[in-house]
This record gives structure tokens, C-alpha cells and sequence, in this order.
């Protein structure tokens, strides 16, 4: 008995051991994190290392395995947060019992970027061969705190541009005015056979959104333009759709009706449309989306509209001023914008990418499309047909533009507010050149101008 006792002890204490080992590999090299690690950061007790914005700096990666043939390749899972510029080797290839890399990096937007970090054995006739790869490390980027600068480049910046200030009461009083040519009775019908209004909501918060992420994923586009691009997308009707539609024969009142409801109703589908896209390209993380300055700056279009219906419903004097008020005003209004386009583009283009530039342009073709094909489906009449269009082609891309420039820090808002900047000057391109071939075709053709169909 005391033999096979012996013996099974013999094989029973071995065994246990190598469960345990096996159990907490710890115990066969005395850490708990990477057993047998060759690569670390540091000095390996921090698996996240915080870096600030918009800087440069670099990182030391040291391999404890001893070979003059290895190199270090280290990826950032997250380019917009952080960039690699170069890999150098500090110790020159000679094989030590420590070899240092110095990684040059480059932050940008606040956020955590992962990195991937691999070990290759640089094999002499063959492609290197990968030793090991660790995915734990991260670089935190840190914001900032936006220092007082050179007075001339925050004047640049959209919310404290003076021309702004200056125009801000012009804008109210001009959108006070457009709700003065809203027609009641007009609004009352189509609230009660709404089938226009909805295609618009369909249309611009629903299929441009959608158009907005999709075309981002496929042309690659950087997180943060394509929320600029989904923000811009996910905008209103903008106040061009009235002239537009008077220009191509479409309902003006239909366009304000539908500028109006668009507008209200965007308080809550825009926030809405930014959380959800902003969660599937993953921006989450780096950009704050701002519900509550959204909602204040659509507010600030929609009271204004609002409040033009009730004056010409209760003070009909105060209305014609307003309405001869139209036409000065918008013309202040456009010569203000144009200023500060030309002013802010210098600086939002400068670094302008081209896939942007091909995206943006086919913005407002699809609006163009998508409003004219679900209002033909719709079986509306000719002149609804073309301001369903309009109001879906042409997006509000200076509230996009001035809900990022307002909202976010302002290199992550000139570089996002390149989506509806883009837009913007597409949709008055198209928008013209459309107009100027509708005239010429009604020139030549000799239509008669009250004719619906010209």
C-alpha cells in the first residue's frame, strides 16, 4: 500500500502543478498580463498612455528578444484621433538584451486610439515573419484648452465673427417675414392632405441621411467629415427653396409650408439622425455631438416663421412691411454670406480632401432626384413635383454649417464643416445652372410663362 500510494503522489502533484500553471500563467514568468511578452511601452505597467491634441511627440517600444533581425511595424486603429509617421530603430540593429523603436506620432481629434503593435523576424529570402502582436496598448488624446491666439485667426472662427452679430437680427426679421407669405389656408389643407409635407420628411430625413453614411463608407471618408457630411444631409429645406421654386415654376407656398414644417420637425429628427449615424461611424468616442445647441439653432428658424404666421393673422400693417422688407433683406442676407463663405473657405478648403469635392457634388443630384421621384409616384401636379425637389435637393447647408462651427472645437469644426461647405456651394451651382437652362428652354420653346408645365 505505501507503494501505490508513493506512486500515485508521484503522478498526482506533478499533474496538479502543471494544471495550475496552466490555470494562471502568472506563476511561469510572474505577471498577469502578457506571459512571456517580448514588445512593451514604458516600462510595461500602463496599457493606456494619454497624449494632447493636435501635436507631435513620439513613443518608445522596447523588444526584449535578442536578434539583430527584427523591426517593429506599429498601426493606429484610429488615424483620426492619432497618426504614425515613422518607426526608427534607436540601438542602430545591434542585437542587445533590450532593443528600443522610436515611434514618431502625430495626435489629432480628442479620443482613444488602439494601436496594433507587432514584432517581425526579418527573415533574409522571406517576407518577415510575425513573432508577436499586441492590440492592449492605446494613446488617449486629450483636448485642449483653446488658448486666446492671434486675434485676426479667432475672428475667422464662425461664432465670433462680427459680420455674424451684424446679420443676426437681419436673419430674424427675414424669417419673420417669409412666415408673413405663408398662406393659412394653404397650411390648414395640407395638413389635412399632408401627402407633399411627408415626402418631404421622408426624403430629407430619412434617404439623404441614409445617402449621407453610405456614400461615406464607400468613398472612405474620415469619421469626422462623414458626420459632417450626415449633419449636413440631415438639415432642412434651405431658405433658397422659395426662390428657387418661384424661379422654376414651382408652389411657393407649398415651399414655405414645407421649409416651415421641415424646420420644426427637425428639432427632433436631426439630433436623433447624428446620435445614430454618429454611433455607426464610431464618432462617438471623438466628437461630441451637441443635442442642446442643435435644437437651439433650428429654434432660432423655426420661432421666427412661426411668429410671422401670427402677424399677418393679427397686425396685417406690420405684414407689408415685413414682406416689402423681403427682397433688401435676403439681398444684405446673401452678400453677408457670401463674405464670410469666402472668409471661413480659405481656411475650412485649405486642406480640402478630393473625395469630398466628388461626394458633395452628387448631393444635391440625388436630392434633386430622389424629391422629383417620390412626388411623380405621389401623382402630385407639376409645380408640387418640382418644389418636393427643391426642398429635398437643397439642403440648409449653412445651419449644418453653423451648427459644427458653433458646437464643436475649432479644428474638428473647420475640418467637418468641409461637408457642408462643399454642399453648399454645389446645390447654388446646380441650382444655377438649372435655372439658366429653364429660362433658355422657355426662351426658345416660347411657352406660355403661366403655363404649369413650363
Amino acid at each position: 500500500m505505501r507503494i501505490i500510494s508513493a506512486l500515485c503522489c508521484l503522478v498526482l502533484l506533478p499533474t496538479a502543478f502543471t494544471l495550475a500553471l496552466l490555470q494562471d500563467p502568472r506563476l511561469l514568468n510572474g505577471t498577469g498580463d502578457h506571459p512571456e511578452s517580448y514588445l512593451h511601452i514604458g516600462d510595461g505597467s500602463s496599457l493606456e498612455f494619454e497624449f494632447p491634441e493636435n501635436t507631435k511627440g513620439v513613443i518608445v517600444i522596447s523588444s526584449r528578444r535578442r536578434s539583430w533581425r527584427q523591426t517593429v511595424r506599429v498601426l493606429s486603429l484610429e488615424p483620426d484621433v492619432l497618426s504614425i509617421l515613422n518607426v526608427s530603430d534607436s540601438d542602430g540593429g545591434r542585437a542587445g538584451p533590450v532593443n528600443s523603436y522610436v515611434i514618431s506620432i502625430r495626435s489629432g481629434f480628442p479620443g482613444t486610439a488602439p494601436l496594433l503593435v507587432q514584432l517581425l523576424d526579418l527573415e533574409p529570402s522571406s517576407e518577415p515573419v510575425l513573432i508577436e502582436e499586441r492590440r492592449d496598448y492605446s494613446i488617449r488624446v486629450a483636448p485642449g484648452v483653446d488658448g486666446d491666439g492671434d486675434i485676426s485667426a479667432q475672428l475667422a472662427h464662425f461664432s465670433e465673427n462680427p459680420v455674424l452679430f451684424a446679420l443676426l437680427p437681419l436673419i430674424f426679421i427675414n424669417k419673420c417675414a417669409f412666415g408673413c407669405k405663408v398662406e393659412v389656408e394653404v397650411l390648414c389643407e395640407l395638413l389635412r392632405r399632408p401627402i407633399p409635407l411627408l415626402l418631404g420628411i421622408m426624403g430629407q430625413f430619412l434617404v439623404m441621411p441614409l445617402y449621407a453614411y453610405g456614400v461615406s463608407q464607400l468613398a472612405g471618408l474620415p469619421k469626422a467629415l462623414a458626420l459632417g457630411l450626415v449633419i449636413t444631409c440631415s438639415a432642412p429645406g434651405g431658405g433658397g427653396g422659395y426662390l428657387y421654386s418661384l424661379l422654376l415654376g414651382g408652389d411657393v407656398t407649398l415651399a414655405i409650408c414645407m421649409t416651415l414644417v421641415s424646420t420644426v420637425f427637425a428639432t427632433a429628427a436631426m439630433p436623433l439622425s447624428s446620435a445614430l449615424y454618429g454611433r455607426l461611424l464610431g464618432v462617438h468616442a471623438a466628437l461630441h455631438v451637441p443635442f442642446v445647441k442643435i435644437l437651439g439653432t433650428l429654434l432660432f428658424i423655426a420661432i421666427p416663421i412661426s411668429l410671422g404666421v401670427c402677424v399677418k393673422l393679427r397686425l396685417p400693417a406690420l405684414t407689408q412691411v415685413l414682406l416689402a422688407l423681403i427682397r433688401p433683406f435676403s439681398f444684405l442676407l446673401i452678400v453677408g454670406g457670401v463674405f464670410m463663405a469666402y472668409q471661413m473657405g480659405a481656411s475650412i478648403l485649405a486642406d480640402v480632401q478630393l473625395c469630398i469635392v466628388f461626394v458633395g457634388v452628387t448631393v444635391p443630384v440625388l436630392g434633386l432626384l430622389v424629391g422629383l421621384g417620390l412626388a411623380h409616384m405621389a401623382g402630385l401636379a407639376v409645380p408640387q413635383r418640382r418644389t418636393v425637389a427643391i426642398e429635398v435637393g437643397v439642403q440648409n447647408s449653412l445651419l449644418a454649417l453653423a451648427v459644427m462651427q458653433l458646437s464643436f472645437r475649432r479644428a474638428e469644426a473647420d475640418f467637418a464643416s468641409q461637408a457642408p461647405f462643399i454642399v453648399a456651394l454645389s446645390s447654388t451651382s446646380e441650382m444655377l445652372l438649372i435655372v439658366i437652362a429653364h429660362l433658355i428652354y422657355r426662351r426658345l420653346c416660347h411657352k406660355d410663362k403661366n403655363d404649369p408645365e413650363t
